[in-house]
């Protein structure tokens, strides 16, 4: 199988931060990449102000925690929308938008800050490493996803981490 880029949709990137405050849209745009490997995406962030706290004048843990969720929610959708990841083929974009926020959970965050990361300016990525669908003790079927991110700005400031997320309720 080729290697796809599908270049930023600015429709569906507005729809995927439709839940944000208009101050907490740190996402503005994103390239999302399918082929031999599950999907991954590459992204521009930008954080004028943060949305809880004085400036620390460095991305902190609760931005990055946003910045993933936003790049999570927009390269699910992107997978949705254009069939990139084989267990959300059956999904519709109205499944999708029903489930995003109750159905997509976090299940293990972990962070390591390298160097400070200028919030005003700054990319990321996110890998797909692995997606499984599970039913433990006979419950109902989810997905568990296993992602790997990355932050950097253009003075050398460096952030990575992995994250398990769970997909509960899927579609029939």
């Amino acid at each position: 199988m080729a290697t796809t880029s599908h270049a930023s949709d600015a429709t569906l990137l507005r729809q995927v931060l439709r839940p944000y405050k208009p101050h907490c849209k740190y996402l503005k745009s994103a390239t999302v990449t399918s082929g031999e490997a599950l999907p991954s995406a590459r992204c521009e962030f930008a954080i004028p102000e943060s949305c809880y706290i004085d400036d620390t004048g460095h991305l902190n843990a609760v931005e990055v925690n946003i910045c993933y969720n936003q790049m999570l929610y927009y390269t699910i959708a992107a997978s949705v929308q254009w069939g990139l990841l084989e267990e959300f083929r059956g999904w519709t974009m109205s499944d999708y938008w029903k489930h995003q926020l109750p159905d997509i959970l976090i299940a293990r965050f972990a962070s390591k800050f390298r160097s400070p990361i200028d919030p005003r300016r700054f990319e990321g990525e996110i890998d797909f490493l692995s997606v499984l669908r599970r039913s433990p003790g006979g419950s109902p079927p989810m997905l568990v996803a296993n992602t790997a991110y990355r932050y950097w700005d253009a003075e050398g400031g460096r952030c990575n981490g992995e994250v398990t997320i769970t997909v509960l309720n899927l579609p029939d």
